[in-house]
């Protein structure tokens, strides 16, 4: 039975619980083809080391926020996402981020008080159970092959996601980061779409940082992965293309 909904749960859970053998014993996790997670979710969250991979398939932008984090738009706006369907199918072949692969896993800590990260599931989702097919979760009271695989991926993830978070403190620090905004001028309409209410790299500030720090960026990998970012943007009129082809563009004010 599920705990009750815990506030301030990241994106796609809607309640966390522990996996053990003792509740869990004869649990399985399956597949499925249908990620339900992903409808509509236009903007996903993203590590730095997945860049150059999603940088092909869609924009990457940063949060407008105290703390910004990379998020891969799959949409560009609130509810669209185009790669997924109604039914949460991949339409086409895309780089799915690995904060949605993990789903309905994470690792959180159970006790403030401490650092240790156990793994947790999301209990509404319908991958776990006692189902008769499956990956088993437990061998005994011990973590099944498939069940250590998935704390390793985890625990990449949560790697990855320190070393995300120094490289946004970089950006941070040169102050590279400005309000984003992009124009999309559609045929048919005199005014251009205008989207805001994003972060970007301010390329002139880039270029103006000093020899030794753009080295130090060149030469940490810090400087391919902002260039993927810059190169993604290139994406955002082809979003907004599949949106129209869709009935999901924006609608010009009157």
């Amino acid at each position: 039975m599920a705990s009750a909904p815990q506030a301030n749960l990241p994106l796609f859970y809607k309640d966390l619980m522990p996996l053990n053998s003792r509740d869990h014993g004869a649990w399985k996790s399956r597949t499925t083809e249908n990620a339900t997670w992903m409808v509509g979710q236009h903007a996903i969250p993203l590590t730095a080391e997945e860049f150059v991979h999603a940088s092909r398939h869609f924009p990457i932008i940063f949060s407008v926020a105290d703390k910004p984090v990379p998020l891969a738009l799959f949409g560009l706006n609130e509810g669209v996402n185009v790669f997924f369907d109604a039914d949460g199918k991949l339409t086409e072949p895309v780089y799915v981020p690995a904060y949605a692969r993990r789903y309905p896993f994470m690792l959180a800590k159970l006790n403030p008080d401490t650092e240790d990260l156990s793994l947790c599931f999301d209990p509404t989702s319908d991958l776990l159970g006692e189902f008769d097919d499956g990956a088993a979760l437990f061998d005994g009271e011990e973590p099944s092959e498939s069940c250590k695989q998935t704390l390793e991926f985890c625990r990449n993830f949560e790697e990855a996601g320190f070393r995300t978070q120094s490289f946004m403190d970089e950006l941070v620090k040169h102050d590279l980061l400005m309000d984003g905004e992009v124009s999309i001028q559609q045929q048919g309409n005199d005014q251009p779409f205008v989207y805001r209410g994003f972060k970007m790299v301010d390329q002139e500030k880039l270029r103006d940082l000093r020899g030794d720090v753009l080295r130090q960026m060149n030469q940490s990998g810090m400087l391919a992965l902002i260039f993927a970012h810059l190169f993604s943007l290139e994406h955002m009129s082809e979003i907004f293309g599949r949106q129209v082809q869709l009935g999901k563009g924006p609608v010009p004010a009157a």
